[in-house]
């Protein structure tokens, strides 16, 4: 779940970094407009991927064994 969370936030900053670069939403642009239903599903995917990812920042790192 978080390797999912952190690739959706990674996705939004992508285009939010392309939105400010170069006014160009490449969401809506794949997916037709920002008004569309698909954009929506996805822009609502990656802002709970953002509130999800908030939680990662008061966990503890975890140590693994090999």
């Amino acid at each position: 779940m978080d390797k999912t969370a952190l690739t959706l936030v990674i996705i939004g900053a992508l285009n939010w970094g392309l939105i400010g670069l170069f006014n160009f939403d490449l969401v809506a642009t794949l997916f037709g407009g920002q008004t569309s239903w698909l954009s929506r599903i996805v822009y609502s995917l990656v802002g709970i991927a953002g509130l999800y990812a908030i939680s990662l920042l008061f966990t503890k790192d975890k140590v693994t064994d090999r």
